[in-house]
């Protein structure tokens, strides 16, 4: 049974990517650490604090929903910034097609509990409203 955010594979895979580029990050030359690596650090955290945010919030299926919105949102940001640190040398490309992949998974994740959480209120509110 999920009974907190941290009970939630997608969060524990966001954590865990979030906590790998932020080593990596620290790597991306000096005058970079305050633009991109501050940049990309940010979006690969905000995925699991807006999970986690957007779990605490499940009682409004708007915000829940919002919530994973961004989380996929902030995915997407930190693939942009990935491929900048690839294309400018900062990561190999074996490093942006591994974290590249775990944030299209963490991605589908989302989606797939998103749209599982909404069958799941549509069908008590069916269930409530007697259609």
């Amino acid at each position: 049974m999920i009974k907190d955010f941290r009970d939630l594979i997608v969060y524990r895979k966001a954590y865990q990517i979030s906590l790998d580029i932020h080593k990596v990050s620290l790597k991306i030359p000096q005058f970079e650490k305050d633009e991109l690596g501050s940049q990309i650090r940010r979006a690969s955290k905000s995925v699991a604090m807006n999970i986690a945010e957007g779990f605490g919030r499940n009682s409004s299926l708007a915000d829940f929903k919002r919530f994973m919105i961004m989380a996929q949102g902030s995915c997407d940001e930190v693939r942009v910034q990935l491929d900048y640190c690839r294309d400018l040398g900062y990561i190999t490309e074996a490093e942006h097609d591994a974290y590249e992949n775990a944030y299209v998974e963490v991605g589908k994740m989302l989606t797939k509990m998103l749209t599982k959480m909404l069958t799941k209120m549509l069908k008590t509110w069916q269930k409530q409203s007697g259609i």
